[in-house]
């Protein structure tokens, strides 16, 4: 599969993202858009966590383009546990092959990062997803979010990072904020549950809260659109009681 270009509820500061990691993913998150509601989860992201091995020779590059921002690995999670330190170090080095590129990662277990601050491409970004500041049961298999925050502080201030607030479940806005404000970001995205979930969300006055200590921290905040639907049904909350 050729290099995909960014699209629908993606970051919309990415350009292209790119799978070579197979199988299901370890964290099962209740949320993964991985799993469609109509057809299932596709069978290329079922079963044992394999290498495609086909998608190791795909060239990242592009006619008519110097460099690229490729997310790598956006339908599963590279550095969780029980992915082979192999499979990871493959992944790594085909990066490298490319090196004027810059490569987004995202993981649910960042203190993975750790064993392969010598191996990554340069440019490379590193992100972790902190949902909330509180243990909310049945919704993953991830580490803690606490865990994902103190290992963030381990990644050196020479590599950019990144925190993403998605899907924003229920905070408490001085910790959570705290958190961010301690592994201070290059930047941050916040954004909602896309496939109607059932999560446990945050009222959007408390979500106001938090991008306003953020912004006092001097973080850059990257909002997704799909935060409208929190705002929308404050709005519609407050109309009908004013009724």
């Amino acid at each position: 599969m050729p290099l995909k270009k960014s699209v629908g509820n993606m970051y919309e500061w990415l350009q292209w993202t790119h799978a070579s990691l197979g199988g299901e993913c370890p964290h099962k998150c209740s949320y993964c858009f991985v799993d469609n509601p109509r057809f299932g989860r596709p069978a290329r992201y079922k079963g044992e966590l394999r290498l495609i091995e086909d998608e190791l020779k795909i060239p990242f590059r592009k006619k008519g383009m110097d460099s690229l921002t490729i997310f790598i690995e956006n339908c599963n999670d590279l550095f969780a546990e029980k992915v082979p330190a192999e499979f990871i170090a493959r992944v790594l080095d085909h990066c490298k092959a490319w090196p004027a590129n810059t490569y987004v990662f995202q993981t649910k277990n960042p203190s993975r990062y750790q064993e392969f601050f010598g191996r990554l491409p340069a440019g490379s970004i590193l992100g972790t997803t902190i949902e909330t500041n509180r243990i909310v049961p049945g919704i993953s298999e991830a580490p803690a979010p606490y865990a994902r925050y103190r290992a963030m502080l381990k990644v050196p201030c020479t590599l950019m990072r990144f925190v993403t607030i998605e899907p924003v479940l229920d905070f408490d806005v001085d910790e959570l904020a705290g958190w961010i404000a301690d592994i201070h970001p290059n930047f941050l995205n916040l954004g909602a549950d896309s496939k109607n979930h059932g999560l446990p969300e945050p009222p959007v006055e408390k979500i106001h809260a938090l991008v306003a200590k953020l912004h006092e921290h001097g973080i850059e905040l990257r909002e997704k659109h799909n935060l409208e639907r929190l705002t929308k049904r404050a709005a519609v909350a407050a109309d009908v009681q004013a009724r």
